[in-house]
């Protein structure tokens, strides 16, 4: 790695370079040399994985390390070395051009990476059980349309027998559990087929996978619980918004972390997500409204919390999906929820029927309007609820403001110490 101080000698740029080895008896020479020239602030470039080293040193020193975006402190194409890298960011960093990218603290990174490498085991289950489709479409298994999830109580039952070597479709059908809702002829029907010993080697290793993949998601699950008493707080608040379960909760606490100083307006933590459009306009004309990547980890949590909330019956949120999905569009509607922070999905208690537009009508999820026509009940957990918003029809509470905000009672979950979605795929909210 190349690094380069700049100093201001009477009146004149200085500039020295020298270039060091990423071993961590070179980085702790950066560091002494950079603490001989009396540096205070260091900036470096974000470099897939490689920054983190080099970011640990630093930060144990007397430095104020600053993470940059490689694609925000682009130079002129065609002039790029790793020396040019060193000086250009130098000469940003000096005239305050550098914005810093969001580094958690430690727990919040040893969280993030339990979470994410969770979620890449979940992602990588769901390939193997669709090989393990695959490999029963070719034998002419056709378990998958009379079975929802062939990995269930009965599909694994018929899968092992047919390892086992069982071929009889009657006997494989009187597996099937009794609340299984296809007849017992169509499951006949669909489990007769020419299953050879290639096909049951493969469906034996795809579920041996499966197993130790199971294996290691408990495994990190434990990890998860030992390290999770910093941020239940925030969990059970979080988790007591519709459509975020406590797995949920977790992962956006791993991703944004609890201190919300770190974002200054709930826009900022929408924007910083990728969950508002972009700013692409020339000549006057705005070229296009899409989505910024933003941070995908915590953007495809958000969004499957938001359909999951779209979904949550007797709620505020479903009924105001209704409403937009009534005019623009289940996706327009989904995106009005995507939004932690976008005034619109907690409203207070005492206004939070009010519909903004032309029209101004209570809102209220429609099986409440039809069997209780009479206003709602005040909130349950009144610490949703804005008090200085009182003359602002459906306000909402943002996450950084829910964050910071006193608790609710905790789930009686939380209070035994079991986790009720362990083992369930994430819903996911993306307000």
């Amino acid at each position: 790695m190349v690094a380069c101080v700049r100093h201001m000698v009477d009146g004149a740029v200085k500039r020295e370079v020298r270039t060091f080895k990423t071993t961590t008896k070179d980085l702790m020479a950066l560091s002494e040399w950079l603490s001989a020239e009396g540096c205070t602030d260091v900036a470096m470039e974000a470099t897939g994985i490689y920054w983190k080293p080099v970011w640990h040193i630093l930060a144990d020193g007397d430095f104020k390390p600053m993470l940059a975006n490689a694609a925000h402190v682009k130079n002129v194409p065609g002039r790029k070395t790793d020396v040019n890298d060193a000086t250009w960011l130098a000469d940003l960093m000096a005239h305050g051009l550098i914005r810093g990218s969001f580094v958690p603290d430690e727990p919040t990174q040893e969280m993030r990476n339990f979470l994410r490498t969770r979620k890449q085991f979940v992602r990588e289950r769901s390939s193997h059980v669709q090989r393990i489709q695959k490999t029963l479409e070719d034998a002419n298994i056709k378990l998958d349309s009379v079975i929802t999830d062939i990995m269930g109580l009965s599909g694994r039952r018929m899968i092992e027998a047919l390892i086992a070597g069982e071929t009889d479709p009657f006997a494989l059908a009187g597996l099937a559990h009794r609340r299984i809702k296809a007849s017992q002829a169509e499951l006949e029907a669909a489990l007769r087929g020419r299953v050879s010993d290639h096909h049951r080697f493969m469906l034996r290793l795809l579920l041996q996978h499966i197993d130790a993949i199971d294996a290691a998601i408990g495994q990190i699950d434990q990890e998860v619980d030992a390290h999770v008493e910093p941020f239940r707080t925030a969990i059970q608040i979080l988790s007591s918004i519709p459509g975020i379960s406590d797995l949920s909760a977790e992962v956006i606490v791993s991703e944004i972390g609890i201190d919300m100083n770190r974002f200054p307006t709930e826009g900022h933590l929408i924007s910083w997500a990728g969950l508002c459009p972009r700013n692409d306009e020339s000549a006057g004309k705005r070229r296009s409204t899409r989505m910024r990547k933003g941070a995908p980890w915590l953007k495809t949590t958000l969004i499957q919390c938001a359909w999951a909330a779209a979904r949550t019956k007797g709620s505020y949120l479903q009924a105001q999906f209704q409403r937009v999905r009534s005019r623009r569009g289940a996706k327009k509607g989904d995106r009005r929820r995507r939004c932690i922070g976008s005034h619109r999905c907690v409203p207070h208690a005492e206004e939070r029927h009010s519909v903004r537009g032309p029209r101004q009508r209570p809102l209220r999820p429609p099986c409440e309007r039809q069997a209780n026509p009479s206003p709602r009940q005040p909130h349950p957990e009144p610490w949703l609820c804005r008090p200085d918003h009182a003359n602002r029809g459906g306000s909402m509470m943002s996450l950084r403001q829910a964050l910071t905000s006193e608790p609710a009672q905790p789930p009686d979950s939380y209070a035994a110490g079991r986790r009720p979605d362990r083992g369930q795929s994430p819903s996911i909210v993306s307000f």
